[in-house]
């Protein structure tokens, strides 16, 4: 395994390790987790760095764990809060933790093997703890100066913080007690931000087991602009396609900041140097085509969504740019834009020989016949792709799957469903 922190490495994934790690990889294959606490029902994109993590350990050799918080999710980590996580019920625990062990499974390999992936849940161990023994086998072995120093902590005195997130430490340093007592498990790796929780069940494993565990960190990533990955002005990007539909997903990778589409095709795919040296070069020669976003935007869609999804997005996308002729886009395509642009019912009366100025009326695309005559006159209003040439022009032939696609000015598109299409 000594080329998984080389690799990790030149992708932009390391931004801190333990002494030592290199030379323990260089034995052979090690078993290694990262944790993620339940609190939402989904993971979001800004997870695929540590996940990313756990997938790369494996395809090295080594054996990854996925611990799902059901325990410390029921209290809160603060890292990178400033202020307390509200409580969550305990069935809304374990309901996310449900949801996103199926996410997972588009990123690691559970079939069985030597490094077959593995999923736990911490409250299968922390819910049998009792208080005064944890106090005494654990909590002795942290001083309160040492807790304080950890940032997650630090970050939260001034605000305040509660006894309950500041004991989050010695729970998670407990976990990696307990995996490195059940499984072997020696190396815990996350986001730069969990590393005082990593180097702190390292100590825990080195003073009550006398053992040599590892940390490595990710560093946690921003763009070019300086806000958060992962975020848009909807809020955050989910895996869930309840949460985030395929064609919205797919959009967020493909209108990545041209400063930013390297270091994302590095840290999220598995292309080569050599592909992704390509791919920028050709983005070099013809920056209008965006060809980078497109393969990053595609081979993302792709693995959180399947490749029928992301096949269909990526031509819906491609019709509403302008880059792909409408009527070659199928009735499932239609049918993607369908949820995702202002849409209203087909009337069963509207047929090809209906005037085009009665289409766009009486479905409500435009108040008026005078505004829409207008419209047409100035060359501002397109039916299924093609402008519309006279005030007396006729709607023409549907597109696939019996659909009209209006789109007037640069902007403003609307699309008419027939009632078998209706969601």
């Amino acid at each position: 395994m000594r080329d998984l922190l080389a690799e990790l490495t030149w992708r932009g994934l390391v931004h801190g390790t333990t002494p030592g790690l290199a030379a323990r990889l260089d034995k052979g294959p090690i078993t290694g987790y990262v944790g993620f606490d339940p609190t939402a029902p989904s993971l979001q994109v800004g997870n695929l760095v540590p996940i990313m993590l756990l997938a790369h350990l494996q395809r090295a050799g080594g054996k990854p764990i996925v611990v799902l918080g059901g325990g410390t999710g029921l209290i809160g980590d603060p890292s990178g809060k400033r202020e307390e996580r509200p409580l969550l019920d305990p069935r809304q625990v374990e309901e996310n933790a449900y949801r996103q062990r199926a996410q997972l499974e588009k990123f690691l390999d559970f079939s069985a093997g030597p490094s077959q992936a593995e999923v736990l849940n911490n409250a299968d161990w922390l819910a049998r703890l009792d208080l005064v023994g944890f106090l005494r086998d654990v909590g002795k072995h942290f001083t309160v100066s040492y807790m304080l120093q950890k940032e997650s902590v630090k970050a939260r005195l001034e605000s305040g913080i509660s006894f309950t997130e500041f004991s989050y430490m010695l729970l998670q340093a407990y976990d990696f007690l307990h995996l490195y007592r059940t499984r072997r498990c020696e190396l815990q790796m996350g986001g730069s931000d969990q590393w005082g929780n990593i180097t702190a069940g390292i100590e825990l494993i080195r003073r009550l087991e006398g053992g040599e565990a590892h940390g490595l960190s990710a560093p946690l990533l921003t763009t070019a602009s300086g806000a958060k990955f992962g975020k848009t002005e909807a809020g955050n990007v989910w895996l869930d396609p309840q949460l985030t539909s395929p064609y919205q997903f797919y959009q967020f990778w493909i209108n990545a900041d041209d400063r930013d589409v390297e270091r994302y095709l590095k840290a999220f795919t598995y292309l080569s140097r050599e592909e992704i040296r390509a791919l920028m070069a050709e983005h070099k020669k013809r920056p209008e085509e965006r060809v980078p976003q497109r393969t990053l935007a595609r081979e993302l869609t792709a693995r959180v969504h399947g490749g029928e999804a992301a096949e269909r997005v990526e031509q819906a996308s491609r019709v509403v740019f302008g880059d792909l002729e409408p009527r070659t886009a199928s009735a499932q395509v239609w049918r993607t834009l369908a949820a995702e642009l202002p849409s209203a019912p087909l009337p069963a009366t509207v047929g090809p020989e209906t005037p085009v100025v009665e289409l766009v009326t009486s479905t409500g695309v435009i108040k008026s016949k005078s505004e829409a005559r207008r419209l047409i006159q100035q060359g501002g209003l397109y039916v299924n792709g093609e402008r519309v040439s006279g005030v007396e022009s006729t709607a023409g032939q549907p597109l696939d799957g019996g659909f009209y696609w209006i789109r007037s000015g640069k902007k403003n598109q609307f699309l008419l469903v027939p009632p078998r299409s209706e969601r």
